[in-house]
């Protein structure tokens, strides 16, 4: 039976209910519980496939405006129940969805275009992030979610975690807590099958080392970091939950649209110039946005809600962001690299700019207008200038897939020495 039946992204309910059917198929092989609740009180669901001691726990919906991990996750959990070598010596684990609060304010199930995904666009404020959370915050102020997350982790002990990420418009990249021989070779394999570019510079990997080209891994906590401004660092976040127990974490990207812009390896004539003028433009952009929000925060009757927080958080990110972009050489020089920081200088005030418009329209207020031109120019012009192309979601959800199995077949055994070692301290 199928769990992914149309090219849609699915809601927690239907994930939820595509869980509760593969229960309800192989009930002695699977089971689904419930793991903790959100702020707004939701249930986090994990679903369990096989018996083994061995475990991999699959994460998706860590961040909302990132819906193909749900599919994703389905389609890996239907396969562990139809493929028994795959469940041989390892149990599945999926937590369905890390940020249901989260999920229930991104409204772009279906999107059409970029402007359709930005007008229904959600992502919380770094501290209301699942897996973020820990690397700003301190231990007693974190989110259930996170606690639930870590939770499961602590319970599951996992060799291997995966979790499903994803990026509007670019390339598909991984993330890798501690290096997987031999991955490099079937995720390219998959991408190129599936005509998905791999992002070679991807700037949320800038200056990490690469097993091979978009397969990234962290540098050792303690290393200098690209961009010392951001105030979230991946070596504190729950990626890093896994080491206590030996274990580590692959994260999977991949892109909604595709641009073949950022897989180009050559040297840019003038990557410095070019930094400094994307954050010029970075800056410029972030005062039209700083400039309606000033003007509407005093009629905004609720200035407290989850979209303007996190439009307040994007835009505070700025002018330290755009420093660190002009104030150093590059830590790359590629064109891909210069490619993947233009998008990410467009991505920042597009989406600030559309979770305000949200709320603007919420609000019925008089500044709405002037956020919608904006958003429509700045949506247009990303897809313009990057040639986007849809990547259907089925190419989406396979590539996934196949990098999560390719890493889950690769990832080297536990480390019972550095096990001992952490757990002790």
């Amino acid at each position: 039976m199928s769990l992914v039946p149309e090219p849609c992204y699915l809601s927690v309910a239907e994930l939820v209910a595509g869980a509760g059917a593969l229960v309800a198929h192989r009930p002695a092989l699977c089971a689904l519980r419930q793991v903790g609740v959100s702020r707004a009180g939701r249930p986090l669901h994990l679903l369990s496939v096989g018996h083994a001691p061995r475990a991999v726990l699959v994460v998706a919906g860590a961040h909302a405006n990132e819906p193909a991990g749900g599919s994703t996750l389905l389609a890996l959990a239907e396969r562990a129940v139809r493929e028994r070598p795959l469940r041989a010596r390892t149990s599945w684990h999926f937590l369905l969805c890390a940020d249901p609060d989260g999920a229930s304010l991104h409204v772009t199930p279906a999107p059409r275009s970029l402007l359709d995904y930005h007008l229904g666009f959600f992502r919380p404020a770094g501290a209301e992030q699942p897996e973020w959370s820990p690397s700003v915050l301190p231990p007693d102020r974190l989110p259930p979610e996170t606690r639930a997350l870590t939770g499961v982790i602590d319970e599951l002990r996992p060799y291997l975690q995966v979790t499903l990420h994803g990026t509007e418009l670019g390339g598909t990249w991984v993330q890798l807590t501690k290096d997987i021989p031999g991955l490099a070779e079937p995720f390219a394999r998959s991408a190129a099958a599936l005509h998905i570019p791999v992002e070679t510079g991807a700037s949320d990997a800038a200056g990490w080392p690469a097993s091979g080209p978009g397969v990234h891994v962290m540098p050792a906590p303690g290393s200098d970091v690209a961009y010392p401004s951001m105030p979230d660092d991946a070596r504190h976040s729950t990626w890093y939950h896994t080491h206590r127990y030996g274990g580590l974490t692959a994260v999977v990207e991949v892109p909604m649209w595709a641009s073949d812009l950022v897989d180009d390896p050559a040297p840019h004539p003038a990557p410095a110039a070019a930094m400094r003028w994307l954050a010029d433009r970075l800056l410029r952009d972030t005062r039209e946005v700083d400039g309606v929000l000033a003007e509407a925060l005093p009629r905004l009757a609720n200035a407290g809600g989850p979209l303007l927080r996190a439009a307040v958080w994007a835009l505070e990110l700025v002018p330290g962001l755009a420093a660190d972009w002009a104030g150093v050489p590059p830590v790359d020089t590629t064109r891909a690299y210069v490619g993947s920081v233009d998008a990410f200088g467009r991505r920042l005030p597009l989406r600030a700019a559309s979770m305000l418009l949200r709320v603007l329209q919420e609000a019925g207020d008089v500044a709405a207008p002037r956020l919608e031109d904006l958003v429509a120019l700045w949506s247009e012009a990303f897809a313009e200038r990057f040639r986007a192309r849809w990547v259907p979601l089925e190419h989406q959800v396979e590539h996934q897939a196949r990098t999560a199995v390719a890493a889950v077949l690769r990832a080297p055994e536990r480390r019972f020495r550095e096990t001992a070692t952490i757990t002790r301290a």
